[in-house]
């Protein structure tokens, strides 16, 4: 897509979201050290500082409807040892992670709208005001991605800023899933602009439930839309640490894995072809 390509879709979604209420952009974030660390080409000879700074970039991750209590309780033991972003996990069990991730610097993540989109704002918005009551300090939500797909870009703002609302009064970043399989390249723009201009403090490439999950040229062009402004979230497809520096530097700011043990157990051994400086990201 050129710059001129992509001026006029974000164009667009600015007049979409200008329709509505007012745009809400926070403030900008500051990039965190572990992505710039990441970024550097080549990487520094420190497989240790390397494995510290994908684990501050983790969400571990475990939404499978079929997650066990031993799971979550192994999921924030694991979190807590390895110093992961946050644990990333269905709505039920914010609570019990919350009370074994107290005092720590561990975030706890839910989902809201999960994984279709489709539920009623008025959903959305309840769900998120539970999470946060319940100890929940980041929300990932899924767009309503038929409204998007349908040219709805007003009801996709409205959507979007009714959630974005409730997370920061209850004191949670707002990362905003976009489906990114599911979209064209300029609907995936659309999508990063109205989420953005709503209030998202992230753009995130997937629910991992689609037929597809994150891909390098998606967490570019995400990035290329928002700009620095606020973070992206890769998800769906992190396995290794070759898979999590592609990302990082193709844009993102965070990755979502459920691979988050084993990928920082590559890095400690320096197990990973740094092949991705020649990717021109």
């Amino acid at each position: 897509m050129t710059n001129d390509q992509l001026d006029m879709w974000r164009d667009r979604a600015q007049r979409a979201s200008a329709e509505r209420c007012p745009p809400l952009i926070r403030a900008a974030q500051a990039l965190p050290e572990a992505a710039l660390l990441l970024r550097d080409d080549p990487l520094p000879h420190d497989n240790d500082a390397i494995a510290r700074a994908l684990a501050r970039l983790i969400d571990h991750t475990a939404l499978k409807p079929e997650t066990t209590e031993s799971q979550i309780e192994r999921l924030c033991q694991e979190a807590l040892r390895y110093q992961f972003a946050s644990v990333c996990l269905n709505p039920w069990w914010v609570s019990l992670a919350a009370d074994r991730l107290a005092g720590s610097e561990v975030k706890v993540c839910t989902v809201v709208g999960f994984p279709l989109g489709a539920t009623t704002t008025a959903t959305k918005v309840a769900e998120t005001r539970e999470a946060c009551q319940r100890g929940a300090s980041e929300i990932d939500m899924v767009l309503n991605i038929g409204a998007l797909r349908g040219d709805q870009l007003g009801q996709v703002y409205d959507d979007i800023r009714a959630v974005a609302d409730a997370a920061h009064d209850g004191g949670a970043w707002l990362k905003v899933i976009i489906e990114a399989v599911l979209l064209t390249d300029e609907q995936k723009v659309l999508a990063s602009a109205l989420a953005q201009n709503a209030g998202a403090d992230f753009v995130k490439t997937s629910t991992g439930f689609a037929s597809g999950g994150a891909t390098v040229p998606d967490v570019a062009l995400m990035r290329q839309t928002v700009g620095e402004a606020i973070g992206v979230k890769a998800a769906g497809g992190v396995r290794s640490v070759d898979d999590a520096l592609a990302f990082v530097r193709a844009g993102a700011t965070r990755l979502g894995a459920s691979a988050g043990v084993s990928i920082v157990q590559q890095a400690e051994e320096g197990r990973w072809h740094d092949s991705v400086s020649s990717s021109g990201y």
